[in-house]
């Protein structure tokens, strides 16, 4: 991103981001003629679980009964005013015959819950990755400048990190920052297994253990201006030691060891770095940031194996399928791309979205589907096995702050920033028991 994108929401007004004013109005004049106490009763803090929407309350319970506005008409509205952020002018012009055909509809995750207790919050327009499922009961997010967890299982939302105040390593170890970071604005999240990776704004890197009291790790990645931790990856290396690269605005990709915090390896390419992916082989790693094409690179030595071309903007999002063939890049021309990582002349899908920029991509663990996150209002689950000819689309309100996939596939979570309807909605994988047949 631009450094002249870099700026957290606290420092700007809402709209100056996301929605159209007239579209903004339209839906807080909805009920402005309501009575104060049926007001409260709108603005309500309300769970809403299956059972309820199968009654026909509205998934985020928005009491659209009590709305001079109905939900379609709202929808046809975000449709028409919603301002995907472009940093190439009219980039989301993108021709739809370009687009594969999706044939929407399927469902392979059911509604479950909406738990309005949970808040997630967005610093960045642009970073949307504040969710992560470590199973199909234990979330952790970002609110505020507060890491939480939420358990499904339980209903309980607890306080991780607080980075409001002071937040200092407690483990002795070469390159920690021993005297810590104060206010940290949390930028990006990656949360895998046993260990947290936050991002901040000013190149940041805080580290935990979550089977340990206290923060284990704190060092700035580089003291550059232009220094914002874009995107934050862990993963298991070839020797099975557990590993993370941040991708950081300085144009640096940086590799951890992650049990040791050990600085092991620095590339740096021509471009402010948004996201990168590493391949289920190791071998490849996808370079995506503020330039047109993206990059597949050697993660030893950062050199070039391959370009990608055909985005029309910057893009913030990639992700590897787990048989290490295919990957894909997600970009503010509102499409995201399937590509072949024997063949990248061209991609084997260009995936249109309907509001904005692919900002978050996920590959689910069995390979089946692919999800891809807009900015607001929709998430796309792909069938992968129907040659992404096929989909499931999630509709709902409001700021994506991130999407995850349980690491078992059974649950999926999205995070959604409102002013009034923010929560944390989940999603159970549908199953099909056809065996059970014989029995009824």
């Amino acid at each position: 991103m631009s450094y002249h994108d870099m700026y957290p929401f606290d420092h700007m007004e809402e709209d100056d981001f996301f929605d159209d004013v007239d579209e903004q109005e339209e839906f807080d004049g909805a009920a402005e003629d309501v009575p104060l106490d049926e007001y409260e009763m709108l603005t309500k803090v309300t769970d809403t679980s299956a059972a309820h929407a199968r009654k026909g309350k509205d998934i985020q319970g928005i009491p659209w009964e009590m709305l001079n506005i109905t939900r379609e008409s709202y929808r046809l509205t975000r449709l028409e005013q919603y301002r995907n952020f472009e940093n190439i002018l009219t980039s989301g012009e993108t021709a739809d015959k370009d687009c594969k055909q999706v044939q929407k509809g399927d469902k392979y995750y059911e509604f479950f819950y909406n738990t309005r207790t949970v808040k997630p919050t967005i610093l960045h327009f642009q970073l949307r990755n504040l969710v992560w499922a470590t199973s199909k009961h234990d979330v952790y997010l970002v609110s505020n400048y507060s890491i939480k967890h939420w358990s499904s299982l339980s209903g309980n939302l607890s306080e991780i990190i607080n980075f409001l105040g002071h937040v200092a390593p407690t483990e002795r170890c070469a390159g920690n920052q021993m005297e810590g970071f104060s206010q940290t604005q949390i930028s990006t999240l990656a949360v895998k297994d046993n260990f947290l990776v936050a991002g901040g704004f000013q190149g940041e890197l805080t580290c935990k253990r979550l089977d340990k009291k206290g923060v284990s790790f704190c060092t700035r990645t580089t003291h550059d201006d232009n220094a914002i931790t874009n995107a934050v990856e862990i993963y298991e290396s070839l020797s099975g030691a557990t590993h993370f690269i941040a991708a950081n605005n300085d144009s640096g990709v940086r590799e951890y060891d992650i049990e040791k915090f050990q600085l092991l390896n620095q590339l740096h390419f021509p471009w402010p770095v948004n996201h990168t992916s590493i391949s289920p082989d190791r071998k490849l790693m996808t370079v995506v940031g503020d330039n047109l094409e993206g990059l597949l690179v050697d993660p030893q030595n950062g050199k070039t194996v391959a370009t990608l071309s055909g985005h029309q903007d910057y893009s913030f999002a990639s992700a590897w399928h787990p048989n290490g063939l295919a990957f894909a890049t997600g970009n503010q021309d509102k499409t995201c791309r399937v590509w072949d990582a024997r063949n990248v002349s061209s991609p084997i899908a260009i995936l249109k979205n309907n509001l904005g920029a692919s900002r978050s991509i996920r590959f689910s663990s069995d390979g089946q589907f692919m999800v891809v996150a807009e900015p607001a209002d929709f998430v796309h689950v792909y069938s992968t096995t129907a040659n992404y000819e096929k989909s499931q689309e999630i509709d709902f309100f409001g700021e994506i702050s991130g999407v995850s996939v349980s690491p078992d596939d059974e649950c999926m979570y999205i995070g959604i920033w409102d002013r009034t309807y923010a929560s944390l909605l989940q999603y159970n994988r549908r199953h099909s028991y056809h065996y059970l047949d014989s029995y009824f």
